[in-house]
């Protein structure tokens, strides 16, 4: 690697920054857990596209993992990920310790908005809660203008809005699409637990959001219709087990029963031992 440069403690990345800004440099922020796909790697190139640096930033952050959930064995590639910064022209990467994150007698968290309240909220307890408190501390240690985040975490981008609306934090927050499979599976660091063939029945993720849409252009606006087809499809793959497969309000995350002009069909379902989430925004024609 001879272009991006990697910082490990927060005085040496915030001083790096502050440096850059002065010059009248913008600054675009991609916070990532490691794991690096091509999902990570587009958020890195339109950081490029619309600021002058894109800093990203790898940290697995303990606090938004639950007692049973996959901490300890969550993929950790740090010396591919940086190769892979490095050739999509990242700048800089922060890399801390869970030291420097959290440390020793760490006791302050954040308080997730409603938004949180639901869905992964409830399925996950507390996960909302390490999120919030990790993304605000390294906006603060990190400071862009601009952070870039994927539409396929919904739930979570709609609960880093409106923490910086509610706190008026002085950063903008743009959302990406969606990066997929050729097949339609999206991109994410978890797949590479599927074997092949959970992967194939993993593929019923996107038929079911896309019959959903297809409903909806038909004219469909029964939410109940909707989300009985999607969990048919979901059945059929099979799925394991399906926490949700729901359409709801695509600002607020509440159940609907009609879908007015635009709402967000929902789906988190385990294929073995691994939990996969998906999404797809629904328009009325």
């Amino acid at each position: 690697m001879d272009r991006v440069r990697v910082v490990h403690t927060p005085l040496e990345i915030y001083s790096q920054l502050a440096h850059e800004r002065s010059a009248g440099r913008t600054v675009g922020l991609v916070p990532t857990m490691g794991a690096l796909h091509a999902g990570h790697l587009s958020l890195v190139k339109q950081a490029k596209k619309d600021c002058e640096l894109a800093v990203a930033t790898i940290f697995v952050n303990p606090t938004q993992f639950g007692p049973n959930e996959d901490f300890s064995k969550y993929p950790r590639t740090l010396e591919r990920d940086l190769e892979q910064l490095d050739n999509a022209g990242c700048d800089y990467v922060f890399v801390p310790s869970s030291e420097q994150i959290y440390a020793p007698g760490h006791s302050t968290f954040i308080e997730p908005p409603s938004v949180a309240s639901r869905w992964e909220g409830e399925i996950r307890p507390g996960h909302f809660r390490g999120v919030a408190t990790v993304v605000l501390k390294l906006f603060m240690m990190v400071p862009a203008q601009v952070a870039f985040f994927g539409r396929k975490d919904y739930q979570q981008v709609a609960v880093i809005r409106a923490m910086v609306e509610d706190l008026n934090l002085p950063i903008r927050i743009e959302v990406c699409d969606t990066i997929r499979e050729s097949d339609g599976l999206a991109m994410s660091s978890r797949n590479r637990y599927l074997s092949s063939t959970e992967r194939a029945r993993a593929l019923g993720l996107w038929r079911a959001l896309q019959g959903a849409q297809e409903l909806v252009q038909q004219g469909e606006r029964d939410v109940g219709k909707i989300e009985l087809a999607m969990q048919q499809v979901l059945l059929a793959a099979p799925v394991d087990s399906i926490d949700y497969a729901r359409v709801v309000d695509a600002q607020t995350m509440e159940p609907l029963q009609q879908i007015e002009e635009v709402a967000v069909a929902i789906i988190a379902a385990r294929f073995g031992s691994t939990r996969l989430i998906d999404n797809l925004t629904l328009y009325r024609p």
